[in-house]
């Protein structure tokens, strides 16, 4: 067969191959990584009675079940703590664990950020920011985690924000940045977009500009040319 015609035969393969590839990668990995957090969140059965765990009353086990009894947990634990009987329990667990020295760093700043992300009215994780990182003239990508009030806004003697440049392919590590708030440049995307454009070392970007909002009259306001 002459090479002119298996060109087009091999270039049919491979892109058959790719969309394969585009359906089946994704699905894998978040099996494995459900199965994982999955398996995780099962190690709460170790918390009931051996006779109340599933394979002493089935006889087998049911995947999953950890999940939800964690979730009760969470929940009933919430419960407890909303009124002041609950209230009164962890300021006397707090105080026991102030007064041990490794542990009250770790579960202070565990406690404080836990807080920061998941109070409502919060900055931390709400906005997307471009700045110029490494150097003038190069943008990285970076998340606001808050403002930059106290000891380091007097000492700079403006206006900072305190935002967090990730590392990628894994967002969960990085380091912070104090930044002038006239030298950070806020972005439209959500901070689910620019996670994905992080994970995936660029390659999957928001669509923009965003679609235009309809009036009040239901008709698409046009787009406003800059002069």
């Amino acid at each position: 067969m002459p090479l002119s015609e298996q060109r087009p035969r091999l270039v049919a393969l491979r892109r058959y191959l790719i969309t394969g590839l585009v359906v089946w990668v994704p699905l894998v990995i978040t099996f494995f990584v459900l199965k994982f957090l999955v398996d995780l969140m099962d190690n709460s059965l170790l918390l009931l009675p051996p006779a109340w765990r599933p394979e002493a009353l089935f006889g087998f086990k049911i995947p999953g079940l950890g999940v939800v009894l964690a979730a009760v947990i969470v929940l009933l634990t919430g419960l407890v703590t909303a009124n002041l009987v609950g209230r009164k329990l962890v300021e006397l667990w707090e105080g026991i664990v102030q007064h041990i020295p490794l542990v009250r760093t770790i579960y202070s700043a565990v406690k404080q950020v836990m807080e920061t992300l998941l109070g409502n009215g919060g900055d931390s994780f709400r906005k997307v920011l471009m700045i110029e990182y490494p150097r003038k003239g190069l943008w990285t990508l970076a998340f606001q985690t808050g403002v930059g009030v106290g000891e380091m806004q007097h000492r700079t003697h403006r206006e900072v924000l305190t935002v967090f440049v990730p590392t990628t392919p894994n967002p969960t590590s990085g380091f912070i940045i104090l930044v002038p708030r006239d030298d950070v440049v806020e972005l439209d995307m959500t901070v689910e977009d620019g996670l994905k454009l992080v994970m995936s070392l660029g390659v999957v970007t928001p669509k923009w500009p965003p679609a235009p909002k309809a009036g009040r009259s239901g008709e698409v306001a046009p787009p406003q040319s800059k002069s």
